[in-house]
């Protein structure tokens, strides 16, 4: 490490000043701060005016005099006071001490500017010394937990790559460590008549307890709020340092003229101070250094001045708002978280989402009620309700238009087959129509069975039959048209076809006359053959034997006769016969 030039501030210097309402840091001051290269280490202390909190920050810069301390009921510290010193226990580290103008003081008359205050030195610091009177009471805790809110919510609008914080170590790194001093403690530290330590009785007075009602919410929330806010925690208590009298010299006054007891309490706070206090720590980890610092208090100053923390008088209307608003947002994450991981759109049914949207309402009005703060009215539940009733209406249109965007995907997927056939004119034919509705009653089944298509399912389908009923129509009349055609052409051809069957039944009739005719011929043939030839058997074996001629010549001349007859029958049946015929005969 490099050697950082030596800071040498004699006394304290002004870092904020607090001017008609507005802070103004002082250029001298951060100027000391932009020359500090090393890390530093901050001790802010805040409390009510007039409760010595310039005492205790001039003891942790080793001097009685310095930070202004007063003898009067007017309050000397106004603003913001730095004091840089090297660090007493840790070599090559500067100890940052800001002393804050006290908290009440009556000559401002508002509150608006204490609380500015408390919430700048909150948020510079690395530990932050937190000095009330007596004992810790409820005044006090509100006090806090107001304060820590607002700087929660300052250093969120302001600077979100320092306060955002990933993981649990990180936070406890930039988180500053709390020192709860009670000055002039008079009660006795114990608990169930056992003593116990001040660390125990700042955790007790921490503790919230058990409860349901709306009593103890209100008196748990702030105490969380700060034990979450300040991971680290010590307490320190004080008694009364002198007489009475002599607080007006407390400064001036020696060690020995002031109580032991006052004086050990005070040695064992700044050891604990010199020992404990961390590094101030920006977000990853970072070392801030002086200049580090200088940039913080001037984008702190500007947010502040711009407005961008509440301003009111009532420090507990406004923690409550502050609080609704935190309760409603985390409402609402938790209604988005549980819609996010167990809606799917597009739901089968209207009744899905709405059983659905009322199990994850319940949800987020418990988170809300567990988180809201005085919420008397209920005006940031119902501005929660109006919020859910306005994200359900938001999921209705989601869920529709998720349904019709998965039905026309489907529509246009599962008809697509029958579209192409419309093109490609398988339908126009006669019986297309038929065809046509058939294979579309088939795709609307299979439609129907797919699943998840939400509650647009039915009307989508409506619409697309109704946008194709144009082309149902033109198909029918195309069918129509081509199968009066068809039956025009198959009257005509039915005409023909009986007359044509009736002139090949009478030819086949004349064929069949004429061949039982042919076949008479033949077989008188066959008889005339055979007496022929049994005649000339005859008459061969006559004339083999002697017989007379004259027979022989009456035989044939009755042969002869008959073979006349014959013939003129042969010629009678080729006149009436087709010329084809003939030649079957021949």
């Amino acid at each position: 490490m490099d050697m950082a030039p030596l800071i040498h501030m004699p006394e304290p210097l002004c870092l904020i000043e607090n001017t008609n309402g507005q802070l103004l840091a002082n250029p001298e001051a951060l100027k000391i701060l932009s020359a500090i290269r090393q890390p530093v280490v901050v001790v802010a202390i805040m409390g009510l005016n007039r409760t010595g909190k310039s005492y205790l920050i001039n003891k942790l810069a080793g001097k009685n005099k310095g930070f202004s301390v007063g003898s009067t009921v007017q309050s000397h510290t106004k603003g913001i006071w730095m004091w840089c010193v090297p660090h007493p226990k840790k070599p090559n580290h500067t100890l940052v001490l800001l002393d804050t103008e006290g908290l009440g003081d009556i000559e401002k008359g508002d509150k608006t500017n204490d609380t500015h205050i408390a919430v700048l030195a909150l948020l510079l610091s690395s530990t932050f010394v937190y000095n009330t009177m007596n004992k810790i009471d409820q005044g006090a805790i509100d006090l806090l937990h107001y304060v820590t809110e607002l700087s929660h919510l300052l250093g969120i609008d302001t600077s979100p790559n320092l306060n955002r914080v990933d993981d649990t170590a990180d936070f406890v790194r930039i988180c500053p460590d709390l020192v709860w001093t009670l000055r002039d403690f008079y009660l006795d530290l114990e608990a169930n008549g056992q003593l116990i330590t001040a660390d125990e009785y700042l955790e007790n007075s921490l503790r919230p307890k058990q409860g349901p009602n709306q009593h103890l919410q209100n008196f748990n929330l702030p105490r969380l709020c700060i034990q979450k806010f300040f991971p680290v925690k010590k307490c320190f208590i004080f008694d009364l340092p002198t007489h009475q009298k002599k607080l007006a010299q407390l400064e001036t006054l020696h060690n020995d003229d002031l109580d032991l007891k006052f004086v050990q309490q005070v040695a064992e706070f700044c050891s604990y101070i010199f020992s404990h206090s961390k590094t101030k720590t920006l977000s990853g980890g970072i070392k801030a250094s002086g200049s580090h610092l200088e940039n913080l208090v001037q984008t702190y100053v500007n947010a502040i001045n711009s407005g961008n923390l509440p301003c009111m008088e009532s420090e507990v209307l406004t923690l409550a708002q502050i609080k609704n608003s935190v309760a409603v947002q985390k409402a609402i994450a938790r209604y988005d978280q549980e819609m996010g991981q167990k809606l799917q759109l597009p739901t089968e049914t209207l009744q899905e989402l709405l059983d659905l949207h009322r199990a994850s309402e319940k949800e987020t009005i418990e988170v809300f009620m567990k988180n809201s703060f005085k919420d008397e009215d209920q005006g940031y539940q119902k501005k929660l309700e109006m919020q859910l009733a306005a994200k359900q209406n938001d999921f209705h249109k989601r869920n529709l238009e998720a349904s019709q965007n998965r039905c026309s995907a489907l529509l246009q997927d599962i008809f697509h087959p029958l579209e192409e056939n419309v093109k490609q004119g398988v339908y126009s034919k006669p019986g297309g129509h038929c065809l046509f509705i058939q294979q579309r009653d088939e795709l609307i089944a299979k439609y129907n069975q797919e699943p998840r298509k939400g509650i647009q399912a039915e009307e989508a389908l409506q619409k697309y039959l109704e946008s194709k009923k144009s082309v149902s129509v033109t198909i029918f009349q195309i069918d129509l048209a081509l199968t009066a055609r068809e039956k025009e052409i198959e009257g005509i051809t039915e005409e023909f076809m009986k007359a044509e069957a009736q002139r090949l039944m009478e030819s086949l009739t004349q064929h069949q006359q004429m061949m039982e005719q042919r076949k008479i011929f033949h077989q008188e043939q066959v008889r005339l053959m055979e007496r022929n030839r049994v005649y000339q058997q005859a008459l061969q074996q006559r004339a083999m034997e002697g017989q007379l001629q004259e027979e022989v010549k009456r035989l044939k001349e009755i042969i002869q006769a008959e073979n006349r007859k014959l013939h003129d029958k042969l010629q009678n049946l080729l006149r009436n016969d087709s010329p084809d015929d003939t030649c079957i005969l021949l």
